[in-house]
């Protein structure tokens, strides 16, 4: 078993034990589940639009403790104010130190979307992502099915939620479907960790036309967003380069800067 089957096996068990202790009933009269949410795609065709997703991530699996030191609501407000176009949160606990609440806190106090970034793999989670105040969700073809990011996907859309679909090789482009509104290639094999930024490369030109891109996972270098930009690219998800400082969001102001010196 794989460190992706792990997380999913332990997922399965753990919304099951969130929906006995709160029903989808309960979830719908959460405050935040009426609210409208802030498109990400449209933010993406503004001009100047930085297009960096910046992460907040304490810690991971392949990376153990990447910074459990700083404030949640000082980061995501940093990121904000350099210039993310969005902001990623891991929700996570066991795998990742994340918290539902993290979403909801830093709802309070953003602008700008916010991907609830979690292993999605039963409808309640999407229906769960609306109330905690995220406009957009995560779901990883590596362990749905056609049918199911078909089903979520719908669901995501009626809900107001905009859904980013998560690639890690061609075998998997068959999961793209009329309800994605972002397609995302990840750098880094959720089965043995492995970065290679090369993949976003290499599918770039087999990605819908009609689908924006991201490029995810192991983008430490501002020439990187350049050559993904060059490919196509309209997004960029960046966490660990960043949460690996004292203060991720001067970190990210000064990618930001380097980029727009490379022209």
């Amino acid at each position: 078993m794989n460190i992706l089957d792990t997380i999913v096996a332990r997922k399965k068990a753990e919304v099951d034990e969130r929906k006995k202790r709160k029903p989808l009933d309960v979830i719908k009269l959460d405050a935040f589940y009426i609210r409208n949410t802030i498109s990400l795609v449209k933010g993406l065709s503004r001009p100047y639009a930085s297009g960096i997703i910046a992460e907040f991530k304490r810690k991971s699996p392949s990376k153990g403790v990447i910074n459990d030191r700083v404030d949640l609501l000082e980061v995501t407000k940093g990121y904000q104010d350099a210039g993310a176009s969005a902001v990623s949160i891991l929700t996570d606990e066991y795998f990742f130190g994340g918290d539902d609440q993290d979403v909801v806190r830093a709802r309070e106090v953003l602008d700008i979307p916010i991907l609830r970034k979690e292993f999605i793999i039963d409808e309640y989670q999407v229906h769960e992502a609306k109330a905690l105040g995220a406009d957009l969700i995560l779901l990883i073809a590596a362990c749905l099915t056609k049918e199911e990011v078909v089903r979520f996907s719908t669901v995501a859309r009626s809900l107001g939620l905009e859904v980013l679909l998560e690639l890690h090789d061609e075998d998997e482009l068959g999961h793209v479907c009329e309800t994605i509104d972002l397609v995302g290639i990840n750098n880094r094999s959720l089965k043995t960790f492995d970065v290679n930024i090369a993949r976003s490369l290499r599918m770039a030109e087999q990605l819908p036309k009609d689908k924006l891109k991201v490029a995810e996972s192991g983008i430490d270098d501002p020439a990187q967003v350049k050559l993904f930009r060059e490919n196509g690219y309209s997004a960029f998800l960046i966490g660990e380069n960043f949460m690996k400082t004292n203060d991720p969001g001067m970190a990210l102001n000064d990618f930001r800067n380097q980029i727009e010196l490379l022209g």
